[in-house]
């Protein structure tokens, strides 16, 4: 098996929004690394904008606390 956590980083730099963002780690297979890799070119958005915006999709699923600010 070979390692994904190289295969995890982005391709692009990450604009970061605010003070409040901080950098985490997650580890995801290969053939997802490659389809957002893929996607993130085709459309120009940077692989951590999709990311976030899982996250905060999964959050509003499972009727998390919403976000402050």
């Amino acid at each position: 098996m070979a390692d994904s956590s190289a295969a995890a980083q982005a391709t692009a730099p990450d604009v970061v929004e605010n003070d409040d963002t901080v950098s985490t780690h997650v580890l995801v297979t290969e053939e997802d690394v490659r389809r957002l890799r893929a996607l993130s070119r085709r459309t120009r958005i940077a692989q951590s904008e999709y990311l976030r915006e899982a996250v905060d999709d999964l959050l509003r699923k499972y009727d998390a606390a919403p976000k402050e600010g």
